[in-house]
C-alpha cells in the first residue's frame, strides 16, 4: 500500500498493483487539550477502537445514503483491518456545512446564542485550510481557484440538503436531534459528484433527549448499539 494522504483521523492509501483506493480509519479524535470536539481542526487525543467503530458507522450511513439515491464513494469495508475501499475521485479541499440550529463557530463568528433554529437550514461552504481557519468560500472563488467546475457548487449544496434529510430522519429515530453537520464531496472524470470521506459523529453535532450534546466518541458508542 502506498500512502497518498495522512489526515487527522484517516489515512488515504492506494494499492500500487491494482490502483484501488482505501481509507484507513485511525483511533485519533479531533479536539483540544484532551477534550473531544468534532468541530476542531486539531487532534485532541486517541481512543482505542475508535477507528473500527467509526468505520462501522460510516458503512451503515453510506449504505443508507445509497439506498436513498445519494451517490457516495463507498465500495466495501473490512472492519477488522479498519479500511474502507472507495472510488478514486477528485476531492477538492472544501467542506459543505448544513446547520439546523446555531452552534459552535457560527455563534462565535456572529455573536449568536446557541440553539437558535434555522428554517430552512443554513448552508455554508468552507475552504479546508487550518492556517487560515477554514474560511468561507463562494461559488465564484471555487471556480477561480480550480476547486470546482461550473455548476458543481450548487450541485454539491443540493446533495448536502439531501444528506441532511436522510441523516436527520435516521438520527431522530435514535432519539437524537441533528444540530449541524459537514460533508466532503468528490467528482469523477465525468463530473458526477459523490459524498466522500466519512459519515460518523466526527462530522456532526446532535442533542440527546436530555438536552446534552455528546462528544463524537460518546455519540459513536451510543450509535454502535443502535445500528447492530
Amino acid at each position: 500500500m502506498k500512502e497518498l494522504y495522512n489526515g487527522k483521523t484517516k489515512t488515504v492509501l492506494a494499492n500500487e498493483e491494482t490502483g484501488a483506493v482505501y481509507l484507513f480509519f485511525k483511533d485519533s479524535a479531533t479536539g483540544e487539550n484532551g477534550v473531544f470536539d468534532p468541530g476542531s481542526n486539531t487532534v485532541g487525543g486517541s481512543v482505542a477502537g475508535k477507528g473500527k467503530i467509526g468505520l462501522t458507522i460510516s458503512k451503515y450511513f453510506f449504505e443508507l445514503m445509497e439506498k436513498n439515491g445519494i451517490p457516495t464513494h463507498y465500495i466495501d469495508a473490512d472492519l477488522d483491518k479498519c479500511v474502507m475501499q472507495v472510488h478514486n475521485l477528485t476531492v477538492p479541499k472544501l467542506e459543505f456545512v448544513l446547520r439546523y440550529f446555531t452552534a459552535g463557530s457560527m455563534c462565535r463568528r456572529f455573536t449568536l446564542e446557541e440553539g437558535l433554529p434555522f428554517d430552512p437550514p443554513y448552508l455554508e461552504v468552507t475552504l479546508k485550510d487550518d492556517e487560515q481557519g477554514d474560511p468561507l468560500i463562494s461559488d465564484r472563488l471555487c471556480i477561480m481557484k480550480g476547486l470546482l467546475k461550473e455548476g458543481q457548487y450548487d450541485e454539491a449544496l443540493s446533495i448536502l440538503v439531501k444528506v441532511g434529510e436522510v441523516l436527520k430522519k435516521e438520527l431522530a429515530e435514535m432519539n437524537l436531534t441533528l444540530i449541524d453537520f459537514k460533508i466532503e464531496v468528490g467528482y469523477d472524470e465525468n463530473g458526477k459528484m459523490y459524498v466522500v470521506d466519512e459519515i460518523t459523529p466526527d462530522i456532526w453535532r446532535v442533542r440527546d433527549p436530555n438536552g446534552n450534546i455528546p462528544n463524537q466518541v460518546d455519540c459513536a458508542k451510543m450509535l454502535l448499539d443502535k445500528i447492530k
